[in-house]
């Protein structure tokens, strides 16, 4: 029997952790179909003929920065990637409270949805806060490698910015290493505050608040060439 070809190495963890509370389980079944993404190839401006821009985030976590910057650019369609169901139902409820209408979901893997994505389809990408996998043995489970900076430079348009953020050291400097490496790409950076300081538009996340990693924040802004 011939195998079929090697699946992708998972870049997170437990896809759920605890019980959905009552509201967000509702949501699941009542809100969260009207969102998804197409489960193949897609245009994501058909989702959304009259939106300005298109963004994806990867890993929204509990969706606090993915629907704050919805509800701030209801010009801009919005796409999140999230694989763990907690997170997707989480952000559901802020979706819900925000009353935002300009979002779509992949609950999974976002290496999925960027390859159902035409090229130069993206204004920007944010990673923040991936899961780090700190030891060494586990580095290639980072999301961030050589093929993700590809797939990343495809669907991203000339000029559009990707912000990946970290608060632990080794990864920003994994990072910052990789993308200085790729052709398609440009480190934004002029000063130390640029890579010390959040944005201007920066949503603050749950995690981030939690201050779990090694590191303040480093805020790595990429622009694709």
């Amino acid at each position: 029997m011939a195998e079929g070809p090697p699946r992708p190495i998972r870049t997170f963890g437990r896809v759920t952790a605890r019980p959905i509370k009552p509201r967000q389980a509702a949501l699941m079944t009542s809100l969260l179909p009207s969102l998804v993404t197409p489960p193949g190839p897609f245009d994501p401006l058909a989702l959304a003929p009259g939106a300005g821009e298109v963004w994806l985030e990867i890993g929204f976590g509990g969706g606090e920065h993915l629907a704050a910057q919805a509800a701030r650019r209801s010009d801009v369609l919005i796409l999140g990637a999230e694989p763990f169901l907690n997170g997707v139902a989480s952000a559901l409820r802020h979706i819900q409270d925000l009353g935002v209408g300009n979002v779509r979901l992949h609950a999974g893997d976002a290496r999925a949805l960027m390859g159902a994505l035409p090229a130069s389809c993206l204004d920007r990408l944010f990673v923040l806060f991936p899961d780090p996998w700190p030891k060494r043995r586990h580095a290639k489970r980072r999301l961030v490698q050589t093929e993700f900076i590809q797939d990343a430079a495809r669907v991203l348009k000339s000029g559009a910015r990707l912000r990946f953020v970290t608060d632990w050291a080794d990864y920003a400097d994994w990072t910052l290493a990789r993308f200085l490496g790729s052709p398609a790409f440009a480190w934004t950076a002029r000063a130390a505050d640029d890579w010390r300081r959040a944005p201007a538009d920066h949503v603050p996340t749950r995690y981030e608040q939690k201050r779990l990693g090694d590191c303040a924040p480093v805020w790595l802004e990429f622009e694709r060439l």
